[in-house]
């Protein structure tokens, strides 16, 4: 089952890069200078970031449906990111190397199936989550911390 795993686009963020601490805390958000890699792991390149980088800590509605699973949670974006990444057939090796929670959504972003996978096994369960017809797309967050990842859905 083919399948394309979308980073972020940095619109919705791009208004917060170059502002001062204290802007970004009005409006809920922090900068951090990268230490180390991996650690900081943006959802707009789908990549971790390098030390000497800057990542904007925001919180970001991933599933902004009016269900029962409407959601935000904090993740990282990094601060001049102008496109989002975007993979055919291959989970990033910013997935890869951690534990994923694939949750599985139908049209109606009502949640059908989920699974917990190690992420250089993400491929397979990616593939077999949406041979399910009624899946219309995915959600990938990183088990630990729970933030989440990416959007997965079919090419």
């Amino acid at each position: 089952m083919p399948f394309r795993i979308s980073g972020l686009s940095p619109t919705p963020f791009s208004h917060l890069y170059g502002l001062s601490d204290d802007a970004l805390a009005a409006q809920g958000a922090r900068r951090y200078l990268v230490d180390k890699s991996p650690g900081f792991p943006d959802r707009i390149e789908l990549r971790d970031l390098r030390p000497g980088e800057s990542a904007l800590l925001v919180n970001f509605v991933h599933q902004p449906a009016d269900t029962p699973y409407r959601a935000s949670h904090a993740i990282f974006v990094h601060e001049g990111a102008s496109a989002p990444a975007s993979f055919v057939d291959t989970v990033p090796e910013v997935m890869q190397r951690r534990m994923l929670s694939l949750r599985a959504f139908d049209s109606a972003h009502l949640m059908t199936d989920a699974v917990l996978v190690e992420g250089r096994e993400a491929a397979a369960a990616i593939e077999r989550l949406l041979e399910d017809r009624a899946v219309a797309y995915l959600h990938a967050h990183y088990a630990t911390r729970g933030c989440y990842a990416a959007r997965v859905e079919r090419t």
